[in-house]
């Protein structure tokens, strides 16, 4: 057995402790929702607000669930929503919807049926004609299931 001098051991300790919480941690990982908003928005980082994002918090029926969405915008020439996108978690594609508009529609403002697999986390984003992105996110809660894979 190797004597080793107290020091040089309690030393050696503290800096084993010190080093393995360091190593232990892993890099967050981007969930699948997060990563198809990164594809989507080309580097830009989506800000919260603008976008008001209309679904129910909990759907009996995931084959049909109602969605609206509403940007804060004037649709002027100047100041425009370009595009419209809806992102989920869970789905086997991730993308939902995704809608192109122009000043000439008046409002930001779409509403369609969608179908969700499960519970998951949805989000909706606009991209702006000065190439700003403002999103919502919501939590769903589905009690029976649609489009699971076999």
């Amino acid at each position: 057995m190797i004597a080793l001098p107290r020091r040089s051991l309690l030393a050696g300790t503290a800096l084993a402790l010190t080093l393995r919480p360091l190593c232990a941690q892993t890099p967050p990982r981007d969930s699948p929702l997060d990563a198809a908003i990164r594809t989507w928005a080309g580097g830009v980082m989506p800000r919260d607000g603008r976008v008001s994002f209309e679904v129910p918090a909990l759907v009996d029926n995931g084959n049909g669930v109602p969605i609206t969405v509403r940007v804060d915008s004037p649709m002027t020439e100047a100041d425009h929503v370009r595009e419209i996108a809806v992102f989920n978690e869970r789905n086997p594609l991730r993308d939902v919807l995704r809608c192109q508009l122009s000043p000439a529609n008046g409002r930001a403002e779409v509403g369609a049926r969608i179908r969700l697999a499960t519970s998951q986390r949805l989000a909706a984003l606009a991209r702006m004609s000065d190439g700003s992105i403002w999103q919502q996110r919501v939590d769903v809660l589905v009690t029976l299931a649609a489009c699971i894979e076999s």
